[in-house]
């Protein structure tokens, strides 16, 4: 008879093998698995992110101390893409991820692993918080997104960013959505090579461009405009959250780091310009440049309510209309509670 290790074993691979086919197109997992890092020994708390300026009170959190005065041994893992950072969540090698994992591919996640999850705070973003944002060629005499039609235009991986890009081109009038995945770290440099004409990306992407001459910002805020109908809208397109067995197995310490999680986003809303300085030691972005950087707003779950938990749920209510989830899934249950 298997034991019930075996059998969690065996429950987390089912899960995986149907999640990565819904967001991989069926990578096979071994070289997934391979890279993900062993679970925390001994009191390490283990937070998975992906390298963009949306992580930024996870980086800011462990660098002003926040975590450690609060006696959490926190330690940031990096992944290649929100994707790896959900699967790490679904098959138990990290605790929870930081701000800038897709909330599409939390989403899916939860869809194929329920009560994986809660989120305990939301990056929001529009055309004044600045994270999502169009690019084009230094020499591109595009005017508009419109202006792109027929051209090469790329976006950064996964389902989320794939589904994201193909509505904005929909409503700029494009009948070939056809987009290509890359790393964000390609993308200043495959604008200023000529191998694709515009670019869906999120920051620090647009400041490297920009101030490298690699590239030149297009239009900001375009979920928001295209995707949610409002311009000012707050899009939720990133989260933090901690894994619900992580929550269950130590709520008292689940507690703590979302505390010290939310004095790094106050450090972050009351000196900006101080917190800016980390984004550098955890994405592509260089020293130089960080004062460049916009930020994104950061929400933490106790005021993901009234207005921005119906913004929130009209996003994810885009993925079940494309049939991107399977069902349709609530928010509000998601949502971390004291």
């Amino acid at each position: 008879m298997r034991s019930n290790n075996n059998d969690k074993i065996n429950t987390q691979r089912r899960q995986l093998m149907k999640y990565s086919a819904l967001t991989l197109g069926g990578v096979a997992l071994s070289g997934i698995l391979g890279s993900l890092p062993a679970m925390a020994a001994d009191d390490e708390i283990l937070i998975g992110y992906w390298p963009i300026v949306g992580g930024l009170p996870l980086y800011v959190g462990i660098e002003k101390g926040f975590f450690q005065q609060a006696g959490l041994n926190v330690r940031a893992v990096k992944f290649a893409s929100p994707q790896q950072v959900v699967e790490a969540m679904i098959t138990g090698r990290i605790h929870g991820c930081a701000n800038g994992t897709a909330t599409g591919a939390l989403g899916l996640g939860a869809i194929t692993s329920p009560d994986l999850f809660k989120i305990i705070c939301s990056n929001p973003s529009n055309e004044k918080m600045v994270l999502d944002e169009f690019l084009v060629p230094m020499n591109s005499t595009a005017q508009s997104i419109a202006d792109l039609k027929g051209k090469k235009i790329a976006s950064g991986p996964g389902i989320q960013n794939v589904t994201m890009a193909k509505i904005i081109l929909e409503q700029n009038g494009f009948t070939d959505t056809k987009v290509i995945e890359l790393p964000v770290g390609q993308h200043a440099p495959a604008l200023a090579a000529g191998q694709i004409d515009g670019v869906y990306t999120l920051e620090p992407t647009g400041t490297v461009a920009r101030m490298k001459g690699m590239g030149k910002v297009l239009e900001t805020g375009v979920i928001a405009k295209y995707v949610l109908g409002d311009a000012n809208a707050p899009w939720f397109g990133g989260a933090a959250a901690l894994t619900s067995a992580f929550i269950g197995q130590d709520k008292a310490r689940a507690q703590k780091v979302v505390e010290a999680y939310g004095a790094a986003v106050k450090f972050i809303q009351q000196q900006p310009d101080d917190a800016r300085q980390f984004v550098a030691g955890y994405t592509g972005i260089e020293a130089a440049l960080v004062k460049e950087v916009p930020l994104p707003g950061f929400v933490m779950c106790d005021q993901l309510t009234g207005d921005n938990l119906q913004w929130f749920q009209k996003f994810y209510d885009v993925f079940s209309e494309r049939k991107i989830f399977s069902k349709p899934l609530q928010v509000a249950p998601l949502i971390y509670q004291a």
